[in-house]
């Protein structure tokens, strides 16, 4: 029989809230950057992030805070790199991860009692959010709602195709910093909830099962956001219940949608 009863605990109703905005403001950026081949971007800013979460506990600053100082850091420093090397892009992310990883683990190795707590950002938790938490992911998200909606059709043309948004006269360089900057906003606050081992996966697997079923880009993105709700919420209810990490509920759900997705695609080709 199902304990239901988590329900009714207020924790796990502001966990719902809170994976009710990161379902959409998730997607919604993943759009973009898996169109311009930078999925791997999450993971590079997402190890910074925590690295700037382990700094947060030992100086005593609220973590959260850090990671998005240092996620913002590591955007503008990705797209410096991305000039320097244009023909290699990727490269500048793998640069970027490995100084993540790198910074995190001399912290983690010089942590005295904090390392228990950064597990829930490494691994997301769906009790250890605070009011604090769930304000920044809430203005988060109308930032990145607010932004596409009033910059839709600058992202579209950026983000298909740069060299015509360049010749048409659009500033390429600001669109792309303000996208990656967007994402690591993003980055800093889905760590918590679903872990950053696993936030990358949350940005681009949705919007990966809308490709196989959209029909154009504005179509992508709202499947893209309808698979990532299914997912995320899914996804939360099955770990609330049955005490699974949260991260990896929800990644397996997404990846099952997606197998769904192309068995759906499939049977329609035929």
């Amino acid at each position: 029989m199902l304990d239901l009863d988590i329900f009714l605990f207020p924790f796990f109703q502001k966990t719902l809230f809170v994976g009710f905005l990161i379902g959409i403001v998730a997607p919604l950026i993943g759009v973009f950057i898996v169109l311009r081949r930078l999925s791997m971007i999450g993971d590079a800013l997402s190890h910074v992030s925590i690295a700037g979460v382990a700094l947060g506990f030992i100086i005593e600053v609220y973590p959260l805070a850090l990671g998005i100082v240092f996620a913002l850091i590591a955007s503008f420093a990705i797209e410096k790199l991305r000039k320097a090397y244009p023909s290699y892009a990727e490269l500048s992310i793998a640069i970027i991860m490995s100084g993540g990883i790198a910074f995190a683990s001399v912290l983690f190795t010089s942590g005295k009692g904090f390392n228990i707590n950064v597990q829930d950002y490494l691994f997301g938790s769906i009790v250890a959010l605070n009011t604090a938490d769930i304000w920044i992911v809430f203005a988060v998200t109308l930032i990145v709602i607010t932004f596409v909606v009033i910059s839709y059709k600058e992202l579209f043309l950026v983000t298909l195709d740069e060299d015509a948004a360049s010749v048409s006269g659009l500033s390429t360089r600001l669109y792309n910093i303000l996208i990656t900057t967007l994402t690591a906003l993003v980055i800093s606050v889905v760590i918590k909830i679903v872990g950053a081992l696993l936030v990358s996966a949350l940005i681009t697997i949705p919007v990966a099962c809308s490709l196989v079923v959209g029909k154009s880009f504005r179509h992508t993105m709202w499947m893209a956001i309808i698979f990532s709700e299914i997912a995320m919420m899914g996804g939360l209810i099955i770990a609330g219940i049955w005490n699974f990490a949260p991260g990896g509920t929800v990644v397996l759900l997404s990846i099952a949608l997606l197998m769904l997705s192309f068995l759906f695609s499939r049977k329609k080709s035929l």
